[in-house]
């Protein structure tokens, strides 16, 4: 079978040059945004579930593959991430889309939604907590302090960025399998293809940029009462977690009805890890078609 998306590039508003897998057509519109270390290949098993009922798009985030990666930490913040995403709907000709994301793809999802809620017709997320949850968490939980050593491994200049360009970017191969649950869910040409997002040579130093302006200033001051962090989500949202996250605790997704006006879900995965729309494709495709509702369509 052949399969459904074609790569496209497109200029966004603000100048970036996105590359994007496009497949399917109608509605909704469904924007898959890709975490860290990978690109828009991680959503292969969503658009072929997805396109036949509805459009979907799927980009390699700034910094990623075919995608511009602006050089300076500044230009990895999340206003700017949002900013990408808007303009991606608007360069697609619409005004909303159902926005679905996993780590760090996930953070820019909820980021998309407290600050440009207009456009977010509904919001999955997938292994990735509500930042106000983790901006608790990464300051109160020893758990997840010692599970997120690697942000500030990050904040060293220049070694973490050799690192991960080495030998053709295996670390991006060896972190990914290593910390699957289900490590069949990968083959070597699927591991090669991430690793290929980034052989550019200022990818990886992009990539680990999103941890840098996340410290330096987004995110771990405490926020005041009337920032964006604080508003509550009113579009439906669901949640979707794989139990056996090397990375993030279950424990992030506790609590959270109160951060939202809208109906929220949280879908919880036994067998799998933090790739979980990798790890477990057919059960996160089926919870995608249900909340779409698609299923009988």
């Amino acid at each position: 079978m052949t399969d459904p998306w074609r790569l496209e590039k497109f200029t966004l508003p603000g100048g970036l040059r996105m590359r994007i897998a496009r497949a399917g057509q109608g509605d909704p519109l469904v924007v898959m945004l890709h975490g860290f270390p990978e690109c828009w290949y991680s959503w292969r098993h969503q658009l072929r579930a997805l396109a036949p009922y509805c459009e979907c798009a799927a980009p390699e985030m700034r910094g990623y593959g075919e995608t511009d990666a602006p050089r300076g930490v500044g230009n990895y913040r999340i206003g700017k991430l949002v900013d990408d995403v808007a303009g991606l709907i608007q360069t697609l000709g619409r005004k909303r889309a159902v926005i679905v994301g996993h780590d760090w793809g996930g953070a820019v999802a909820w980021a998309t939604a407290l600050i440009r809620p207009e456009i977010v017709e509904r919001l999955c997320v997938m292994n990735c907590p509500h930042l106000a949850k983790f901006l608790v968490n990464i300051r109160s939980n020893p758990r997840q302090m010692l599970r997120s050593w690697y942000m500030l491994f990050f904040q060293i200049p220049f070694l973490p960025d050799a690192m991960l360009r080495m030998r053709g970017a295996a670390m991006v191969a060896g972190a990914i399998r290593s910390s699957a649950f289900n490590k069949a869910a990968f083959t070597d040409d699927d591991l090669e293809y991430f690793r290929n997002a980034f052989r550019h040579r200022y990818a990886a130093t992009a990539a680990i940029n999103y941890y840098r302006a996340l410290m330096r200033r987004d995110f771990f001051a405490k926020p005041p009462a009337d920032h964006w962090l604080m508003r509550k989500i009113g579009a439906p949202t669901l949640l979707i977690w794989g139990e056996h996250d090397v990375a993030l605790g279950k424990e992030l997704t506790y609590g959270m009805e109160d951060l939202f006006t809208g109906p929220f879900e949280i879908k919880y995965i036994a067998d799998s890890g933090h790739w979980v729309q990798q790890e477990t494709p057919d059960l996160v495709n089926q919870y995608l078609k249900e909340f779409l509702g698609l299923l009988g369509a």
